[in-house]
């Protein structure tokens, strides 16, 4: 029995996974045990959880495989201050400190704080993400892009995955970084780099493409192949603690936005422009790869992955018989590769495929906690609850569900990546016209623009989307079906920005976004049983089989793991209904929840 650890630390999305016999056995993020959002620190937590899930002491693991090359990285860091000297010397100095005590030692620090004295392995970062898009992936040969802000120095890789083995035929090199001008542009447009990209995707729908032309002329040299260069001129991330610089702001007309300020129609415009020149560079980097690899299908990994309306745009061009993303497609899903990377291309392991199957598992990779377990903390607490069997308790929360009740949903493992799939999930019904305006301004506590996620149940995703495919991990965006679409009337048709947003556009409108697209999650049985009955008990009681689906967190806190964290969140919002496996909790029957300290200060709000 060979057991493997995969680690990813110290930049954003700390994370562990453990790999016995080439099986995903657990695998988590450290945020979610801290409860720090995007968690960079050394995830001690998640390891011991990995460990303990698995059965395994750290003495029994064969190998440990970091996710990059510190050196490497560190090597980018010095000659790139080197080269804007003396510009830079503040942020130098700034990043030093962690690096000279922590950073490089990697290799020394694991030994200690894991207590594992066997042998080590360093894939470089891109490679982590690659193994981590094709080795899960429901096929045997595929070509791979990994694209994100920058690993030690690549920012963009591609290449073919075949059996067993990954190779990387080309590169893009620091400071030329799609990933970079997105958070760029994030930056500037006031939301939290690294942690709110998705913000600016959402918001995008919202703005007019009145910038495209000035980022290509002027910021991004694009040309027809995919490949591109930035325009330094223009960005500060080189040498700077900020992403931009005066440049920037005067080709935009102002200064960035300032962080919780008003988002205005300038934002919107500036989001849509991104949005689209991000796709585009996309597109033609899918094309490229196509014509050099001739594979036909695509796997994706790394942050700009996660844009899951340039993903959408990538399958229904056709260029790809069938595309496949990583559902932990930043760095946390880096841990996951490194793993496999080492049992697979290091050790030279056999990868068994079944045909339109992935190895993910639906990505439930987390911690779970027993009917026991719960029914211990609710009466320890005297929380207020009902215990009901599975038919009861699903029957009853469809009806909750269709009475426009709001409902904390908590079952079975955690879902490994940055969305909620139906294990740590708030849901809705998808018909209600107010329902987006309440979870976001009543649940949530977040801004009034962000979408929220369909779950359907699979073998129907095309009676309501343009979709013919399952995308279980909602990384996929495809538009609503004409025919369940409201037609506008002509003063709707004249809005602009967010204005369009109470508008109903479907007869799912509290997810249909206001472009009338929608980021789809689609669900089986054999994934999450319980879930999809939920929406089947649902659909039987609707004749709707969509329901809402966001992660169970507010702003600016982690997803919730435990029944306690989950408690608590449902406490301190309006929440209606929280299910803990098969306990009930009423919010109207619950005693006021009594804490110390204002809760909203703990998390920091992007």
């Amino acid at each position: 029995m060979t057991r493997i650890l995969g680690i990813s630390a110290y930049y954003h999305d700390s994370a562990a996974c453990l790999l016995v016999d080439g099986e995903v056995v657990a695998a988590a993020q450290e945020e979610r045990f801290s409860r720090k959002k995007h968690d960079p620190r050394f995830p001690h937590q998640a390891i011991n959880y990995c460990l303990r899930e698995g059965g395994v002491t750290a003495e029994q693991l064969d190998f440990v495989s970091f996710y990059d090359k510190p050196f490497l990285k560190f090597e980018r860091l010095l000659e790139t201050y080197l080269a804007y000297a003396p510009r830079g010397l503040i942020s130098f100095l700034t990043a030093m400190p962690v690096w000279l005590k922590q950073k490089l030692w990697i290799s020394e620090q694991i030994r200690k704080e894991v207590g594992f004295k066997g042998k080590m392995v360093f894939p470089e970062h891109h490679e982590s993400h690659a193994a981590s898009a094709f080795y899960p992936s429901p096929f045997k040969r595929a070509a791979f892009i990994t694209m994100d802000g920058v690993g030690e120095w690549t920012t963009t890789s591609y290449g073919v995955g075949r059996d067993n083995e990954i190779r990387i035929l080309s590169e893009i090199h620091f400071p030329h970084s799609l990933g970079m001008l997105y958070s760029a542009f994030t930056y500037y447009t006031g939301f939290k780099v690294n942690s709110a990209e998705y913000k600016v995707m959402g918001l995008a729908p919202y703005g007019e493409p009145k910038y495209v032309q000035t980022i290509l002329d002027e910021l991004i040299d694009l040309k027809e192949d995919g490949s591109f260069r930035m325009n330094m001129k223009y960005f500060n991330y080189c040498a700077g603690l900020t992403m931009t610089n005066g440049h920037f702001d005067r080709l935009f007309g102002g200064a960035p936005r300032k962080p919780e300020s008003l988002v205005t129609q300038r934002e919107m415009d500036l989001a849509r422009s991104l949005q689209e020149v991000t796709e585009e560079v996309m597109l033609r980097v899918a094309r490229r790869v196509k014509n050099e690899t001739g594979e036909r299908f695509l796997c994706l990994a790394g942050g700009v992955a996660l844009n899951c309306v340039g993903n959408g745009k990538i399958l229904r061009s056709g260029i790809y018989d069938d595309i496949w993303i990583q559902p932990g497609a930043g760095d946390a899903g880096g841990a996951l590769g490194a793993a496999l990377f080492t049992w697979h291309q290091y050790l030279g392991k056999e990868r068994q495929v079944e045909e339109k199957k992935d190895k993910q598992r639906g990505s439930y990779y987390g911690p779970h906690f027993s009917n026991e377990e719960i029914g211990t903390f609710l009466r320890e607490r005297n929380i207020p609850h009902r215990r009901m069997e599975d038919g009861e308790l699903l029957d009853t929360v469809a009806e909750l569900l269709a009475s426009e009740k709001v409902v904390g949903w908590f079952h079975g493992r955690m879902e490994f990546g940055p969305r909620a799939l139906g294990a740590r999930s708030i849901i809705g019904d998808a018909r209600s016209s107010k329902m987006q305006s309440t979870m976001n301004l009543k649940i949530k506590y977040r801004e009034s623009f962000r979408p929220f996620a369909p779950t359907v149940l699979e073998e129907e995703v095309s009676d309501y989307f343009e979709i013919d495919r399952k995308s279980p991990y909602m990384l996929l965006v495809a538009p609503v079906r004409k025919d369940i679409r409201r037609e506008m009337e002509e003063a709707e048709r004249k809005l602009f920005g967010i204005d369009k947003l109470n508008v109903v556009r479907s007869t799912i409108p509290a997810v249909t976004h206001v472009d009338y697209s929608a980021r789809v999650q689609t669900v089986n049985r054999q994934d999450n049983p319980r879930y999809y009955d939920l929406i089947e008990k649902f659909r039987e009681k609707t004749g709707c089989a969509v329901i809402i689906n966001t992660s169970f967190n507010v702003r600016g806190e982690p997803i919730v793991c435990s029944p306690e964290d989950a408690y608590t969140c449902f406490m301190r919002t309006q929440m209606d209904y929280l299910v803990l496996e098969n306990f009930l909790l009423n919010k109207r029957e619950q005693p006021e929840l009594k804490e110390d300290k204002d809760w909203r200060k703990e998390f920091e709000l992007d």
